[in-house]
């Protein structure tokens, strides 16, 4: 069993990780791999790795057709603010690189395609009275990283109807671990910034506007999450998943966890614009009862593994 993965990011190597422990091996796909981090992440587990580009469709088909996926996930991408920085290529990125990977998974024949969105894909602005967000909630919210996503999304709902394979997307809440941040992730950043700052005794400077009010999930518990989306039997066709801890986080209550495992944090929070907080929790409970998945850890049991994994990264 094969799986391939655009992005050797945080999130694709925490699927890896899972895959694994099943003997899979993984096949990342990613124009300039990081073969350091990679070593770092996976060790000697069973992985290789392509260097092209999500974009090049002659790329996905010549690496399909070599190691002959089972699986295909999709995690390449920009994140937040890099999207609309400049929005041409970001679109490029976003939208023409899941344009291929459909396109590559419908020529090839490849069974299930994993498609890593996130909880940014919903419409934030109808949130008003909403007591939580499920799977059905309005998508695009009019930012450009939104509605790439939602893009991407019906993208592949269209391709699965008409070539009928399965389609299984993940939205996590921001996903925070041992990652190198190049897609652009300002929460995960935040995060191990903190965490940097609490091991080394230095100061956290923060902006004000990362300190919102926010849905996080532990990089172990996603990369879980995935493994039971690459695997589970009976899934509908094109099935979509909150993963979080269906809570909205916020930077205070962030703050004192991250306490609980680092008492001497020290931070600075830097003057600038005001965080838009987004309190109306995602509704996990279809991924329970679907996936079979929740949290197997809590924020705090989550921070002291990162700390620790940190430490000893850096010992």
């Amino acid at each position: 069993m094969t799986t391939m993965i655009t992005g050797a990011g945080l999130v694709g190597t925490a699927y890896a990780i899972e895959a694994a422990k099943r003997g899979e091996k993984v096949v990342f796909i990613d124009p300039i791999p990081r073969d350091d981090y990679l070593a770092m992440r996976l060790g000697d587990a069973d992985y290789e790795v392509v260097a092209d580009d999500v974009r090049s469709l002659p790329g996905l088909i010549s690496a399909i057709n070599t190691h002959k996926p089972d699986t295909f996930l999709h995690t390449a991408g920009l994140i937040g603010k890099r999207v609309a920085d400049p929005i041409h290529f970001g679109y490029d990125l976003n939208v023409g690189g899941v344009m291929a990977v459909a396109e590559a998974v419908r020529l090839t024949g490849v069974k299930r395609l994993l498609h890593l969105s996130t909880f940014g894909v919903y419409d934030w602005r109808r949130t008003d009275g909403v007591d939580a967000i499920d799977e059905n909630f309005a998508r695009g919210s009019g930012l450009a990283y939104s509605n790439s996503k939602a893009a991407q999304e019906l993208i592949l709902e269209a391709y699965q109807i008409e070539c009928g394979f399965d389609l299984v997307v993940l939205r996590p809440g921001n996903v925070f671990g041992m990652g190198h941040f190049w897609g652009g992730s300002g929460g995960g950043e935040k995060v191990h910034s903190l965490i940097e700052a609490g091991v080394r005794g230095t100061t956290a400077v923060i902006a004000e506007e990362q300190t919102m009010a926010f849905e996080y999930v532990y990089a172990d518990d996603i990369g879980r999450a995935l493994d039971l989306a690459a695997t589970r039997k009976n899934l509908p066709p094109h099935a979509a998943y909150n993963i979080s801890w269906g809570e909205a986080i916020t930077f205070d209550r962030l703050v004192d966890a991250m306490k609980a495992a680092l008492p001497d944090l020290k931070l600075e929070i830097k003057p600038g614009t005001p965080p838009v907080s987004r309190m109306t929790p995602l509704d996990i409970s279809r991924a329970r009862d679907e996936l079979g998945w929740e949290p197997s850890f809590t924020l705090e049991s989550a921070l002291a593994a990162y700390a620790e994994e940190f430490r000893m990264r850096n010992a």
